[in-house]
């Protein structure tokens, strides 16, 4: 009698894992189930466009998801010249410091000693030669710029910090071990390449992914949406089978009401 209760308790395990997954994946289409009626009475095309499923939730264009203007037109190569030649003086500027070795103070003193030099010969000489002498403009920096990317800064390392904050008081465990997995990820890349060869590697993408995905838009969505599912599936079954155990034994600091 004990051996069959066992395999009856042992089966029921199993159900209610199997009724946890699936609730997990489906979730969010059986809470939406109910409104699908409602919306079988709008236009059909509507409908069809609201159904596609886009990489990271995108609604808008590409271009205007990275705000339209000279930025967009850069990083999607609206104008192949400008575009070339940004990307051109980035690889001059990652070969200088990275491949040759070059430091970027030395750098920054032999081109302050040329120019002054040539300004400096060629003002002189015009006397000489009675020709006009060259017009050095006067250099500044405009104060509102400034104080705009300071600001725009300062918002982002706040959010930042709140979401650390909030990670540090034991409030979300889940988000914190995402975050750990994140920087671990990062701290790996860190030892495989510098800051430098890590920004240039970020910059060559910027030039490069964003105008593919325009281009293959819709089979790389689709292809994304059936990785997301299988993703969803996995991490289901993980989290029902170890993630849930493992932390239902992390203590968890006190909520604070404001």
């Amino acid at each position: 009698m004990g051996e069959g209760e066992h395999q009856e308790d042992h089966h029921h395990h199993e159900e209610s894992l199997m009724e946890k997954i699936a609730d997990k994946i489906h979730g969010h289409d059986s809470s939406s189930s109910s409104d699908s009626d409602n919306e079988k009475s709008n236009d059909s095309s509507s409908s069809l466009k609201s159904k596609v499923f886009r990489l990271f939730g995108r609604e808008r264009p590409v271009y205007h998801v990275f705000g339209g203007g000279k930025p967009a037109d850069v990083f999607l190569w609206r104008n192949k010249k400008v575009s070339a030649g940004v990307l051109g003086v980035a690889t001059a500027i990652w070969v200088l410091f990275e491949l040759i070795e070059y430091h970027l103070l030395t750098l920054v003193c032999h081109v302050l000693i040329l120019a002054l030099a040539l300004l400096f010969l060629w003002s002189n000489a015009s006397t000489f030669i009675h020709k006009t002498s060259p017009h050095i403009p006067k250099l500044s920096i405009p104060e509102e710029p400034v104080l705009q990317v300071v600001n725009a800064l300062r918002i982002e390392i706040n959010g930042g910090l709140a979401v650390l904050h909030s990670i540090a008081s034991g409030r979300d465990p889940k988000k914190f071990l995402s975050v750990i997995a994140g920087l671990w990820v990062l701290s790996m890349l860190g030892n495989c390449c510098n800051f430098l060869t890590l920004f240039y590697i970020a910059f060559v993408l910027l030039h490069t992914v964003p105008v593919l995905y325009e281009k293959y838009d819709d089979k790389v969505d689709s292809f994304a949406e059936k990785a997301c599912f299988e993703i969803k599936k996995q991490y289901a079954v993980f989290d029902a089978k170890v993630l849930s155990k493992v932390l239902s034994k992390i203590p968890r600091g006190p909520l604070k009401r404001d």
